[in-house]
């Protein structure tokens, strides 16, 4: 769910705004949302610098070209997860389907790229993981710096011990990997047991991703994205995927040399894969798309996501 910025540049930034006390500041910012002081001074004192963090930020899988980032996750073992749990729990799917407007495929597909449906929680203690990332990464540490205290406030609400709780190096926590301020902002209590439970209970996953989903205006029974051809030598610069917001409609794109049906109204964008070494191949995106970056900025990752529902949902139907 998070981007990444150029080290130099926050590096020159930050040496002449940085602070001289930056601990001291975050204590003062994170009273004034009703933090105490004293539990904000026994985090800062509990958390530690992890080397590993630091290291597993400036490596991400994202980098990867498409072909080697796709066998990470469309594979038959995870297919055949997708479709167990699927099973399992295929009545709180559709109820989240029903409330939410989100696909079951959907919801099945981010839960098991994310955690293998649960296998793969992370094993990065979430305190150490932000602590480091918000006061020893410069080129996000604004951004994880009120992570950390989203994530204070988070375990104060659910009353959990700040050393135990584990997660990805991006403290990304439970079965749909919420960021702090993301399972504050979007953890649903699916099954009424009065707890937002994304941590071990399933059905409360459900229901947050769907939700996540629907917040992010998700339109149910559209695609996401398309193989599209483009005309030899086009103009694709301006309509290609620049993670923002969609953009062109049918028309743009044709001028641009995107061969999009003539009714094909949009908004639409255009995003290029490397599907082979040294072979791309193109792709119309849909405003669903952009919804599933909102989960993780990566079109990669979207284009997982998307392509691993499809393939769940064509062998739920054939089963």
């Amino acid at each position: 769910m998070i981007g990444r910025s150029l080290l130099a540049a926050a590096l020159l930034c930050g040496s002449a705004t940085a602070s001289a006390d930056p601990k001291a500041d975050f204590i003062a910012e994170w009273q004034d949302q009703g933090l105490s002081k004293a539990y904000l001074e026994q985090a800062l004192e509990t958390a530690s610098l992890s080397q590993d963090v630091l290291d597993a930020i400036q490596k991400p899988w994202e980098a990867k070209p498409w072909y080697q980032y796709y066998p990470l996750f469309l594979t038959e073992e995870r297919l055949a997860a997708g479709l167990a749990f699927w099973n399992e729990h295929q009545a709180t799917l559709e109820r989240a389907e029903a409330v939410y407007g989100v696909e079951p495929e959907v919801v099945v597909a981010i839960i098991g790229v994310e955690t293998y449906y649960g296998r793969h929680l992370g094993r990065h203690s979430v305190l150490d993981a932000l602590y480091t990332l918000g006061f020893h990464y410069p080129p996000r540490q604004t951004f994880f710096r009120k992570e950390f205290g989203h994530y204070l406030k988070l375990a104060q609400e659910q009353q959990w011990n700040l050393t135990d709780t584990k997660g990805s190096y991006a403290g990304a926590m439970g079965f749909g990997q919420f960021i702090p301020s993301s399972y504050l902002a979007y953890a649903v209590d699916f099954d009424g047991d009065g707890k937002r439970d994304l941590l071990s209970n399933p059905t409360d996953a459900i229901g947050s991703v769907a939700n996540y989903f629907a917040e992010h205006r998700w339109q149910h029974g559209q695609i996401a994205i398309e193989p599209v051809t483009v005309a030899a030598d086009a103009p694709l610069e301006k309509v290609k995927w620049d993670g923002k917001r969609l953009k062109h409609d049918g028309a743009a794109m044709r001028a641009h040399g995107v061969a999009v049906d003539e009714q094909a109204e949009g908004p639409f964008s255009l995003v290029e894969l490397e599907v082979a070494e040294n072979q791309h191949s193109h792709f119309l995106a849909h405003s669903n798309f952009y919804t599933i970056t909102r989960y993780n900025r990566s079109p990669l990752y979207a284009m997982a996501v998307w392509q691993f529902s499809q393939q769940l949902k064509e062998a739920k139907t054939d089963g």
